[in-house]
């Protein structure tokens, strides 16, 4: 054991031991088998990635630099493979983007495999993908580049493909003991009356009926996927073991699918658990003594305040980074209302928050948008939970007059009249409808909200996530819709799931086409992210009242500089009724110089308002 493991063991070892006993009473011989496990991950992880960790040891903040820029992307759908995806290193740069996040590559069974959220096996890459060769060569050359990868742990199950899965289907006990089996639905009837649904149209149910073995396992999400039972102490050994496994390929951030899901409870929703933060709890530990260049990112889909436990406390951290769910979807109710009210308290309930906690923005991910918005506040503007759903969705599909969004539903449930939605953030936007129609009025409009958008998520506290295509302006795919995956072919998120368009690409560089427009404002708008002080992770945020809803104002401040950000979420002229004294302001992107007093705002505008003193 060197003198550098033996520091980090010590620091955490008998906080982990004590939490590793508190959840496993009788757990202290697998306790030791983790310990060794461990030891041995360190010793295995190269030289390379050792000097990282310690790099990043004493640069604690790394992540929350200013520079910091995120892109999402399926390795098949952006270069088909990751030695395509090697070659394109150079394009990410020009994009500077320097988090990379690979959505599911292992492997997964064909026609079973939600996106890659299915996985059959945790140390294989999906062979159509390459193999882990190439994924560690693909993270030496981007770490080159000075970029960091970020990959999905799916750990709440596995696939009904995964051996384990298929030992448990054999009649061994020892696998089935890995999940959870019944032997009749007395067991599992209880759990169905305290455990939500999560697909009730598509996957109704918690447990599925397995004729092959006669038992009932349960599957919270689709019934392929096998919820883990983590009561379990050799399933958190083994999956700890699969992560350590998959950082020492050259992994930087851990995505943590579904992580409030991970322990279950008779008599509970199985939601956010005491002991799931015992275990993010202890996989933090554990990477802080073997990898602590590592970060865990958290997918907790809730609002801001059922979020921030998560990031456990400021002595007992968990998640390093959470995902801004709230924001989001509330940023496209924004577009389809013209009404700031809702962003601008969710805005500020996150501003309030920790400076420490670090939050991921984007406009669109991989996933539909669930239309989870904070309801009970919204009560106060006469606004009912179904009906506003239902104009949501109808909104961006095109069907409510002066919509050119298009849009469609994911699972809908017409019972509970709920429903999701689906699309890229330029078909959300009218790019799509205005092309169709050669309507060049129309595309200008959604060209200039696409970059207000844009304008107002980078001027968010925390790292905005770019998803691949966004940046040249990508609309719908509807190609799913042929294909011979009938999987893909019934799901409507892989409409904005599509390849990159790499024929359009080229027209970035020319002047005046829309891929230009687009492409040239994100950059500019990246440029001045990095270069203003303001911007910085440290800086003060918060928003300022404009006596206007349709307007959203937000300050940065960091030491004598500050930045300003108007939105107008409207179509027509606005004004904001701001006032902020007598002192002249620069316009970054224009370089108008005005007094920040009533401050006209033209349709679907933005300014970031710059101002220094001594």
């Amino acid at each position: 054991m060197t003198v550098e493991y033996q520091r980090r063991l010590e620091k955490h070892y008998d906080e982990l031991k004590w939490l590793y006993c508190e959840l496993y009473p009788n757990g202290q011989g697998r306790f030791e088998e983790l310990c060794a496990a461990m030891e041995q991950w360190y010793k295995e992880r190269n030289k390379k990635w050792k000097a990282l960790d310690r790099k990043r040891e004493k640069q604690k903040d790394w992540y929350k630099s200013q520079k910091m820029l995120g892109m999402m992307l399926y390795i098949d759908a952006f270069a088909d493979n990751i030695s395509g995806l090697e070659k394109k290193l150079d394009y990410l740069k020009e994009c500077n983007v320097n988090y990379l996040h690979l959505m599911p590559f292992l492997a997964t069974p064909k026609g079973k495999s939600d996106g890659g959220y299915a996985v059959a096996d945790y140390r294989t890459v999906q062979p159509s993908l390459g193999t882990m060769e190439d994924l560690a060569a693909l993270s030496e050359k981007c770490h080159d580049q000075g970029m960091s990868l970020c990959m999905d742990f799916v750990m709440n199950h596995t696939s009904e493909d995964h051996e384990w899965a298929r030992r448990a289907l054999a009649g061994e006990k020892e696998y089935q003991d890995r999940y959870f089996f019944f032997d009749n639905y007395d067991i599992p009837s209880e759990y169905e009356k305290t455990c939500p649904q999560v697909f009730p149209t598509t996957a109704p149910g918690n447990f599925t009926w397995r004729e092959d073995c006669h038992k009932f396992v349960m599957t919270t999400f689709y019934p392929y996927q096998w919820d883990l039972n983590y009561a379990n102490p050799v399933v958190f050994n083994e999956m700890v073991n699969n992560m350590l496994y998959l950082v020492n390929q050259g992994i930087d951030i851990v995505r943590i699918d579904a992580v409030p899901y991970i322990w279950k409870q008779l008599g509970t929703t199985c939601r956010n658990l005491p002991q799931v933060h015992t275990i993010v709890r202890m996989m933090r530990m554990i990477t802080e003594i073997v990898c602590p260049g590592v970060l865990l990112l958290g997918e907790v889909v809730m609002e801001p305040e059922k979020v921030v436990p998560y990031f456990g406390t400021l002595e007992k951290p968990e998640c390093h980074m959470l995902y801004n769910v709230t924001t989001m979807a509330s940023t496209w109710h924004t577009i389809a209302t013209a009404d700031t009210r809702l962003l601008k308290h969710q805005m500020d309930i996150v501003t309030r928050l920790p400076k420490d906690y670090v939050f991921l923005n984007y406009l669109r991910c991989h996933d539909d948008i669930g239309w989870g918005l904070d309801y009970e506040w919204l009560k106060q503007f006469g606004i009912a939970e179904a009906p506003h759903k239902k104009y949501l969705n109808d909104y961006f599909r095109g069907y409510v007059e002066g919509s050119d969004a298009r849009g469609e539903l994911y699972n809908d449930d017409p019972v509970l009249q709920d429903a999701r939605l689906c699309g890229t953030t330029a078909s959300l936007c009218g790019l799509e409808a205005a092309g169709f129609e050669q309507n060049e009025e129309k595309t200008a409009q959604a060209i200039q909200r696409i970059e207000m958008l844009n304008a107002y998520l980078f001027i968010q506290s925390g790292i905005p996530v770019i998803y691949s295509g966004d940046e040249i302006g990508q609309v719908n795919d509807y190609s799913y819709k042929e294909s011979e995956d009938y999987d893909r072919r019934s799901d409507s998120r892989y409409i904005h799931r599509g390849h990159f368009r790499w024929d359009l690409e080229p027209e970035k560089d020319k002047k005046g086409t829309v891929q230009n427009r687009i492409f040239a404002s994100m950059k500019k708008m990246e440029e001045l992210k990095f270069k203003y002080r303001p911007f910085d992770g440290e800086a003060d945020v918060w928003t300022e009242e404009t006596y206007d809803t349709a307007l959203l104002c937000v300050c940065r401040k960091s030491g004598n500089e500050m930045v300003t950000g108007i939105f107008n979420f409207s179509n027509e002229d606005r004004t904001a009724w701001i006032d902020m004294g007598e002192f002249t302001w620069k316009d970054l992107f224009t370089g108008e110089k005005r007094v920040l007093r009533g401050v006209p705002v033209p349709a679907r505008g933005y300014a970031w308002y710059y101002r220094k003193w001594d």
